[in-house]
């Protein structure tokens, strides 16, 4: 955190450390456990093996996948990767940012009348700090808002 302002030295990047060690850790686990079975069973062929090891491989990169999602924040907008998406957004388009108790992750409501779903930033296994990046979200959220109302009227 910026001592000056309050709010986070741009550019800063919200992801969900714990989740995405443990998904990581357990793609590579897998890969690395169904490797092990191909090349321990000897009565496959090497097409067997190969098909083993291709699935250990699409299963990691599934989990990697998971693991990817993430908001980065910077001096002119929001990036929000989620799973198989990534949307790039100017602060004036995000109009609020919730997080509600038993909501899975953050939630951005636009200036379009949507919602868009901001999974870099959940709860799950760590709600303290799922909380603060919303709230550090929030904030820079309403820093820019108010630098554009006083920006219009001046």
């Amino acid at each position: 955190m910026s001592d000056t302002s309050g709010l986070p030295a741009l550019p800063v990047t919200f992801r969900p450390g714990h989740t995405r060690v443990i998904l990581l850790t357990a793609g590579l686990a897998i890969f690395l456990v169904i490797t092990w079975i191909a090349l321990l069973l000897e009565q496959l062929g090497p097409g067997e093996r190969l098909t083993f090891i291709l699935t250990g491989a699409l299963l990691f990169w599934v989990l990697a996948q998971l693991a990817r999602v993430k908001v980065v924040a910077d001096e002119t907008g929001v990036t929000v990767v989620n799973i198989v998406s990534r949307r790039r957004l100017d602060w004036a388009e995000i109009l609020q940012v919730n997080l509600r108790p038993g909501d899975p992750w953050v939630f951005l409501n636009l200036s379009d009348g949507t919602s868009l779903p901001a999974l870099g930033i959940q709860p799950g296994l760590a709600r303290k700090r799922a909380i603060a990046d919303a709230q550090a979200l929030r904030a820079l959220a309403d820093a820019h808002a108010t630098a554009r109302t006083a920006e219009d009227q001046g």
